[in-house]
């Protein structure tokens, strides 16, 4: 039988399963891109102004190393996509390793594969169409960021290369999943993989931006991004090096599947010990243990994305320095500090919805139940998972807003006595958004990938609700907007009493679904 035998019914069929989680994504990171592009006019009305704060983005070592270099200062086009460029081109690389990683390692970890391979699907085509698929919504987000780009007032060209090279940002993010998925053993060390790649991809290019070994920023696809100067002398040659890595990558990934068992990984899985540690009696314990790894990671990373935040933001300061500009940040919350902890806070909220629907597979999977099995009750199960995901987004807004701090101080700033109280202003607008997420996956346990809609969603009527003047009634639908922006604003106690309270109903009432339904 041909190994690629019922490739497109798979890409179909895959593409039916992601409808949500990618819809969601790829709109979001369009509007992110239209919103920047719409905005940048306003904040930097003439081209001196713009030659001033792409100037001084260039004189910022924190800053090029987060987002890049502008390399012509007189583009409007470069100066607007400043963040996008590189950083959200990383929120898109990411989309591609969880499309790919999801129908192809984890597939194969719950049994998936195996089952479907036992049709007349060939042995090659799971691996064929996660690609395929990943592919066509590159594709789809490339053209939806070109044409937000235009309709925020960008050229038509520059949009399009720009748009072209998100698409070659997934995939060579398709390609690095795909090779990693045939190296590790489990989902979880192919993620642990695939993230550790991407990440010194991001470090090569950081290093090259900002010292003389700029032939560093070449080696990453990241630094093609900036190199390829989409608003500027546009090198369009440089869109043929994201097909010709991607194309290597996915032939890489196809001769490794050949060489190894369904389920295995070329890079052998150590064996657990012989006895399960006392520390698993219970299920808390146990679902600390599982998230443990993950939680370690994001903590590192609020840590580090916190400091580096802190660290620029006296110089972002700076940047802003014309009356309009400073209306813009009013309405992120006056201060730099405010600003940056509304977007670290939505990106946070992401891990108490990572939690939850991990919760949803181990249901679907069957896990659950075998633990319910036990003497662990209902109620503790779910207790379990909501303590993980409330206390871990509790706990990685506080580490942020350390880090923040620590950066802040390291850049000779005043000293933001308040930041760490900012931090925790945000803590119950993010267990609003997990107290959503938990009553959908309490509805059924296959609706978890629903659960991103909450924060997207919020996150669009936020911006979009800012940019064009929405009545007060739309942007109060996001609890973001119940949020006091401290230390611009005081301290509110009946917003953080009130979204609090929020958000424990929304959790009574997820457990009160959940107590009643049937388990999977």
């Amino acid at each position: 039988m041909n190994g690629l035998a019922g490739t497109g019914l798979l890409t179909r069929h895959f593409a039916r399963r992601d409808r949500v989680i990618a819809t969601v994504w790829v709109l979001v990171l369009a509007v992110l891109a239209f919103a920047s592009a719409a905005a940048t006019p306003g904040l930097y009305a003439t081209e001196a102004d713009r030659v001033r704060a792409a100037t001084a983005i260039n004189e910022s070592g924190a800053i090029v190393a987060l987002y890049g270099p502008v390399l012509d200062v007189t583009s409007e086009g470069e100066l607007a996509m400043t963040k996008m460029t590189v950083l959200y081109a990383v929120f898109a690389a990411i989309l591609f390793v969880v499309l790919v990683r999801r129908h192809t390692r984890v597939e194969e970890e719950n049994g998936q594969t195996e089952l479907v391979g036992g049709t007349a699907v060939g042995r090659d085509a799971p691996l064929a169409a996660a690609v395929t698929e990943s592919v066509v919504v590159g594709l789809v987000l490339g053209l939806l960021v070109a044409v937000g780009n235009v309709a925020g007032g960008l050229p038509v060209a520059g949009s399009v290369a720009f748009g072209a090279a998100w698409f070659g940002t997934a995939v060579v993010a398709a390609g690095i999943a795909a090779v990693c998925a045939q190296l590790s053993a489990s989902a979880r060390t192919c993620a642990a993989y695939a993230a550790g790649t991407i990440a010194v991809l991001f470090l090569l290019r950081a290093v090259g931006d900002t010292t003389s070994a700029g032939w560093l920023s070449w080696l990453s696809p990241l630094g093609w991004n900036t190199q390829l100067r989409a608003y500027g002398d546009t090198r369009w040659w440089l869109l043929l090096a994201y097909v010709a890595l991607a194309g290597v990558l996915v032939g890489v990934a196809a001769v490794l599947r050949s060489r190894r068992d369904l389920g295995s990984g070329l890079v052998a899985s150590r064996p657990g010990p012989a006895e399960g540690s006392p520390r698993l009696r219970d299920v808390f314990s146990l679902a600390v243990v599982v998230h443990g790894w993950q939680l370690a990671l994001w903590t590192l990373a609020v840590a580090v994305t916190g400091f580096l935040f802190g660290f620029i933001a006296p110089g972002i300061e700076d940047l802003l320095d014309s009356a309009t500009a400073q209306q813009a940040l009013d309405a992120l919350g006056g201060e730099m500090i405010a600003a940056i902890m509304f977007v670290v806070a939505v990106v946070i909220t992401c891990f108490g919805i990572v939690v939850v629907a991990h919760a949803g597979a181990d249901e679907g999977s069957g896990r659950a139940e075998a633990v319910m099995a036990t003497a662990t009750s209902r109620a503790q199960w779910f207790g379990a998972v909501m303590a993980v995901a409330l206390g871990g987004t509790a706990w990685l807004l506080v580490v942020s807003g350390a880090g923040l701090w620590i950066g802040y101080l390291g850049a000779d700033g005043p000293d933001p006595s308040e930041v760490l109280v900012a931090a925790l202003a945000w803590i119950p607008a993010a267990w609003v958004v997990v107290g959503l997420a938990a009553l959908t996956f309490s509805w059924r346990s296959h609706w978890t990938v629903l659960a991103w809609a909450w924060p997207a969603f919020f996150l669009v009527v936020t911006l979009l609700g800012d940019l064009f003047t929405w009545p007060d009634w739309v942007l109060d639908l996001s609890p973001y907007s119940w949020v006091p922006h401290v230390p611009a604003e005081p301290w509110s106690w009946p917003s953080f009493l009130g979204l609090t309270s929020v958000a424990l109903a929304l959790c009574d009432a997820a457990w009160l679904r959940f107590r009643h339904r049937d388990i999977g």
